[in-house]
């Protein structure tokens, strides 16, 4: 079954404390992790270790040879008449985004279908009728430009999510479009939307950026079917749009580990913390590089970061309040969501989960505050009806002395 497509109001992207947070697409469980600290030094793509197989060895010059980067934006013209048909004549822009969003998403209409493995560029996504989540961002800000809007990607930081025993997370990459109205209202337009509370933070990416995240993703499947060949070329070809970006040297290194080629593994870890000191997924794959070679004192040392990196993270403590409240443990649950707060105060799904845990512990007073702190701290629209009907519950029990 397809997941609905939604747009959401009043997003403005909010800030990011982890910039382009590392994700492993696909394929990795990350640890959290710990600052580290080294001189800064930039690294050349075109200076990277070829690829040693058996049988062969890659250089960097065969990625031109043998990686075609396809313009993930362009369009043809039934996808330009189509653009004119729903949208043509409607001058607001609000309405030519409804407009075009439901003419993607209907049935009597494009009737589009989200699948998780349905990638390709917008002309593939148009004719073919399905798409995940990068795949459709490019379909609608082809078109959503087309109609004369201001489109973009947008990278989605995603809320962690732990273990039952609390020391490994799974990451996620999710991408959508931000659209900017001349009014200065913010929407994000998904075709597989994540619910507000598990987003911990937004960024527009450019069109450059979202390439190097297509061939990423050719990578990561690649790997996946352990074809290390094809896996490396794409890994280089996103590294050659986008080398800023942390995660895609963290896929490269898993490329090499796998080769055997631990050396240039460690290298593509260690440099992709230099670019973000807060990447688990590099951390997690040093961790499993030096257990792999017996390094005991630095496997050890990066998993001490981990646990301080952990213990400091709201959102972990968020998810200890989670385990909590599913056990009925209520007061252990407020305790791990007012630790939380302390590290993250002004997060508005934090502050929903605390006054909902006042409210089942009765508490109407402290429950309507924490509510009403998460209304005026909260951008979507979904949400902040969603708050003020729980806090109008709670004050009528207020009000009638239940």
């Amino acid at each position: 079954m397809a997941h609905p497509a939604a747009v959401h109001s009043r997003y403005p992207p909010r800030p990011d404390r982890h910039a382009l947070a590392s994700l492993v697409v696909l394929l990795l469980s990350v640890f959290l992790a710990g600052c580290v600290s080294s001189a800064r030094h930039s690294r050349s793509v075109a200076d990277l270790a070829p690829l040693h197989l058996p049988g062969q060895t890659l250089p960097v010059a065969a990625v031109a040879q043998r990686v075609h980067t396809p313009d993930l934006l362009a369009t043809d013209q039934d996808m330009r008449d189509f653009v004119a048909h729903y949208t043509g004549e409607v001058r607001n822009e609000r309405q030519r985004l409804n407009m075009l969003h439901r003419a993607i998403i209907g049935r009597g209409s494009l009737g589009m279908e989200y699948d998780p493995l349905a990638g390709g560029d917008a002309r593939e996504v148009f004719h073919r009728g399905s798409a995940n989540c990068l795949s459709y961002a490019s379909l609608f800000v082809a078109l959503a430009r087309e109609a004369g809007l201001d489109a973009s990607y947008q990278w989605l930081e995603v809320r962690p999510q732990w273990t039952r025993l609390g020391e490994r997370i799974m990451v996620r990459l999710h991408v959508n479009v931000a659209v900017a109205l001349r009014s200065g209202d913010h929407y994000m337009v998904d075709i597989d939307p994540l619910p507000s509370r598990d987003i911990a933070g937004s960024r527009r990416i450019s069109d450059r950026d979202a390439e190097a995240l297509y061939h990423s993703n050719i990578a990561m499947e690649a790997l996946a079917d352990e074809d290390l060949t094809e896996a490396w070329l794409q890994a280089v070809r996103a590294l050659q749009l986008s080398p800023q970006i942390p995660h895609l040297w963290v896929n490269l290194g898993a490329i090499y580990r796998m080769a055997g080629q631990h050396r240039e593994a460690e290298g593509s870890y260690l440099y992709a913390l230099q670019l973000d000191p807060w990447d688990r997924s590099a951390m997690n794959n040093l961790v499993v590089l030096y257990g792999m070679e017996g390094r005991e004192k630095d496997r050890s040392y990066w998993e001490r970061q981990v646990a301080v990196y952990r213990d400091n993270n709201p959102y972990y403590h968020a998810w200890l309040g989670d385990q909590a409240g599913e056990r009925g443990d209520w007061q252990q649950a407020l305790a791990h969501y007012e630790e939380a707060l302390q590290l993250l105060p002004d997060d508005s799904a934090m502050l929903y989960a605390t006054g909902m845990l006042y409210y089942r512990m009765d508490e109407l007073e402290q429950a309507s505050g924490y509510l009403q702190r998460a209304i005026e701290t909260a951008t979507l629209r979904s949400d902040i009806d969603g708050y003020e009907l729980q806090l109008e519950a709670v004050k009528s029990r207020m009000v009638a002395g239940i």
